[in-house]
């Protein structure tokens, strides 16, 4: 399992939390994700050998939120 935090600076509110859950705990090979509003941060834990962090950006991305490139 692969663990990483990603900053979503859009997120404000609840319902950007359970968008962003919502859209990435659909996909295959995430087992945790967690959307912290004040620091505007997705943490998640994932199997990084059934899904990529570019699908899960992407999943996040379709859910209406802009992910900048983290560093």
């Amino acid at each position: 399992m692969n663990n990483i935090t990603i900053t979503v600076p859009e997120i404000s509110c609840g319902h950007c939390k359970e968008s962003i859950e919502g859209a990435v705990l659909a996909l295959p090979g995430v087992s945790n994700a967690t959307v912290d509003i004040e620091p505007k941060q997705v943490n998640l834990e994932f199997d990084e050998s059934t899904v990529s962090l570019a699908q899960i950006t992407a999943a996040i991305e379709t859910a209406g939120y802009e992910v900048p490139e983290q560093s």
